[in-house]
């Protein structure tokens, strides 16, 4: 008997509250949401898996390295700001401790340790890892409806440096003013840009890897119109997510603040097109392009994307005889219906934010800020395909 990935979950769940959390509670004491929390997430996520399989076959061997994984998984559903914090978590909480791994505070590594697995475990992207294989564990054979695709802030705590693009821009303007000549500045590299076409345009033509390598991803200022249209500006990075109906996030890709949203859809779409079926791509009128309507429709999905203003005007004009233009293209009424789900992007990025940590990114450098947000991205999916669940177990009782 075949059963839906939706079957599975909910017998998962069903199997944590009637076997798994009593006999837990008895061997380690009472459990909080968050150690329950932890628990299905260390239950559901292979954790072993990946970090076996890389162990090398010289050398000293690493140790301890799937409890350091649960226990950084732990931080991000305790919302702690930094590693010490989690160590002192750790010695004090004795069944944390033992969830994670450690049968004493003695056997607790010290604050180095943690350091080094960090950087080890985002060198070889293992937050990444486990969240696709639990995306494919559970949504592979699920259809799905929509995907909300949406960007979030993310702030930090580094200087940035000039890029190589900034040097060059710099130098040829200081070079432009001293030269004498009369032709038009930057014509050279203008044309070279239109031979080469928009990010855009070149990514329709590009296999993904080639995409994501050609995504900046390094620290600098970024700045976004909030509800209000107020311009907010931060210094850190952006994070773009695909989510799917139920607020269960599929894919996620973190680029400079200062990326239009526009320039990452295109890789998002092949990315999540490869992990889950769907029908629906929704996002908001910054993602009004012919290009990404068109790759939309290439992968078999409907893109239901608002007109952006700059494809006509709002109000008509008063003198159209002078001036004549057209009213801005609008969505039809069950466009406009489809279009509502788009705030669940919302809600897991506000999730995502207050309660897994990505608000105390610590961290140095784009890779170490993606495992960052990729634990707590891990938690938040198994908690929140676990809330899909909990209908059916109270049905059940």
């Amino acid at each position: 008997m075949q059963h839906t990935s939706r079957g599975v979950v909910m017998q998962f769940a069903h199997l944590l509250q009637r076997d798994l959390f009593p006999r837990l509670a008895v061997a380690v004491g009472p459990l909080s949401p968050q150690m329950q929390l932890l628990t299905s997430v260390v239950s559901l996520v292979p954790l072993a898996g990946p970090l076996l399989a890389r162990r090398a076959s010289t050398g000293r061997p690493a140790k301890d390295r799937v409890a350091l994984a649960t226990a950084f998984l732990a931080k991000a559903i305790l919302n702690l700001p930094t590693t010490r914090d989690l160590i002192g978590r750790l010695r004090v909480d004795e069944p944390l401790r033992r969830i994670c791994g450690w049968s004493s505070v003695k056997a607790v590594p010290h604050e180095s340790k943690f350091s080094r697995a960090f950087a080890e475990f985002a060198a070889t992207q293992l937050p990444q890892q486990l969240h696709e294989a639990m995306v494919a564990a559970t949504q592979a054979q699920r259809l799905v409806g929509h995907i909300a695709r949406d960007s979030t802030a993310i702030a930090a705590r580094e200087r940035f440096a000039e890029t190589e693009e900034q040097n060059q821009k710099r130098k040829a303007k200081k070079s432009a003013r001293k030269a004498k000549s009369k032709r038009r500045k930057g014509s050279l590299e203008q044309a070279k840009a239109a031979e080469r076409g928009t990010r855009i345009q070149r990514q329709r033509h590009q296999k993904l890897d080639q995409m994501l390598a050609d995504l900046p991803r390094a620290c600098d200022i970024g700045g976004k119109k909030n509800s209000r249209g107020e311009t907010q500006y931060w210094r850190g990075y952006k994070l773009h997510l695909d989510v799917a109906d139920g607020q269960v996030p599929i894919s996620a890709i973190l680029t400079s603040a200062s990326l239009h949203d526009s320039q990452v859809a295109v890789p998002l779409m092949r990315l999540t097109s490869q992990r889950v079926v769907y029908l629906y791509d929704v996002m908001d009128s910054a993602y009004d392009a012919d290009q990404i309507i068109a790759e939309s429709g290439a992968l078999n999905h409907v893109p239901i994307i608002p007109p952006h203003p700059r494809r006509g005007t709002k109000s008509p004009s008063q003198c159209p005889r002078i001036f004549p233009d057209k009213r801005t293209p609008e969505l039809s009424g069950a466009q406009r219906e489809r279009y509502k789900v788009r705030t669940m992007s919302e809600r897991v990025n506000a999730r995502l934010k207050d309660e897994f940590g990505a608000n105390h990114l610590r961290v140095r450098g784009p890779a170490k800020a993606m495992a960052h947000l990729m634990f707590g991205l891990v938690a938040l999916t198994v908690d929140q395909w676990l809330r899909l669940a909990k209908p059916g177990l109270e049905a059940r009782k």
